[in-house]
């Protein structure tokens, strides 16, 4: 695998923490934050959105 550069959590209220992260090649990935080994990956566009729908109220059930 490669190493995945982490961002700070960002932790809505009353809610988990996620992480975004990126690799050397680009690819995006999401994690819960402490479950950095078990992350999603996607293009960063489709997780940037689904970060914005997030922070936007659209999605807080996935959280």
């Amino acid at each position: 695998m490669a190493e995945v550069v982490w961002e700070e959590p960002f932790c809505g209220e009353g809610n988990n923490c996620f992480r975004l992260g990126t690799d050397a090649e680009g690819h995006a990935f999401i994690a819960v934050s402490g479950q950095e080994d078990r992350y999603l990956t996607d293009s960063r566009e489709a997780l940037q959105q689904m970060i914005l729908d997030i922070k936007a109220g659209k999605a807080d059930h996935l959280l």
